[in-house]
């Protein structure tokens, strides 16, 4: 059985897209997600994503870690699968989908897009850092000099912390300029650092006016493979009307032979 997929990347964040709606690829079987995001024996992919139809929005986006286990939501794998949804058809410039965490809108507009985000109702102070969930976990640690940093060891030690237990968490390290923030990703499921994290950038930039480091959105946020800029309200401790906006880059396609 063959299977066409098309290979997408986000400021760097890259995944294998498959329009999955008549069922042919096998989202159980984890074996073969991890084979196929491997890159050195596979395609090579920071995860995969799978659309298939769903009758209360245009599509539904379901995401895998390059482990092969179900993700929680991917703000760049989001943005990237509007992107291929406008590409192929399945939906328009203006977009309503469903993912791990509910409804989202998007905005395509060539190959920039708006992608909306979850509220984030509460947020929490850990060891002097934030801990914000917008659609999946991360841990902002605010610091300098962080490209002298050894992410991949830190991060690993930080995501694994009992104080984030049972699920572990991602871990964002930040720093502050004037023109914004700079941010390196340890990312759970890829179990490493990746180039950049939608939800990861989104949830240092909220942090960002919360810890005072600017008085209002919008955040400028430079991840090591590209540029990205978050809308957002903060209004009682609550953060709503929250927009990431960035590239999403068509890359190549091809066919799996299964």
């Amino acid at each position: 059985m063959k299977v066409t997929f098309n290979k997408y990347q986000g400021a760097g964040n890259d995944f294998i897209i498959i329009d999955n709606r008549k069922g042919t690829f096998n989202p159980a079987d984890s074996n073969l997600i991890n084979r196929l995001c491997d890159r050195r024996f596979g395609i090579g992919a920071d995860g995969l994503i799978l659309i298939s139809g769903n009758d209360k929005a245009d599509f539904e986006m379901k995401y895998f870690n390059s482990d092969g286990k179900p993700g929680s939501m991917c703000g760049n794998g989001g943005r990237c699968t509007a992107h291929f949804a406008r590409k192929w058809n399945i939906a328009g410039n203006n977009q309503k989908f469903i993912a791990f965490d509910g409804i989202h809108e998007a905005e395509v507009m060539d190959d920039i897009v708006r992608l909306q985000m979850a509220d984030v109702n509460e947020y929490k102070i850990i060891d002097g850092s934030y801990f914000i969930n917008t659609g999946s976990p991360h841990y902002v640690v605010f610091t300098i000099d962080i490209d002298r940093m050894d992410v991949n060891e830190e991060g690993k030690r930080l995501r694994w912390s009992p104080k984030f237990s049972p699920g572990g968490t991602n871990v964002n390290f930040v720093e502050v300029n004037d023109n914004g923030l700079y941010l390196r990703t340890f990312e759970r499921g890829v179990e490493e650092e990746t180039l950049a994290c939608g939800t990861g950038v989104t949830a240092s930039a909220i942090a960002s006016v919360l810890a005072g480091h600017f008085d209002t959105a919008p955040v400028n946020v430079r991840a090591r493979g590209g540029n990205l800029k978050v809308e957002f309200k903060v209004t009682d401790g609550k953060v709503t009307n929250i927009w990431l906006t960035g590239p999403a880059t068509f890359v190549f396609d091809g066919i799996i032979n299964l």
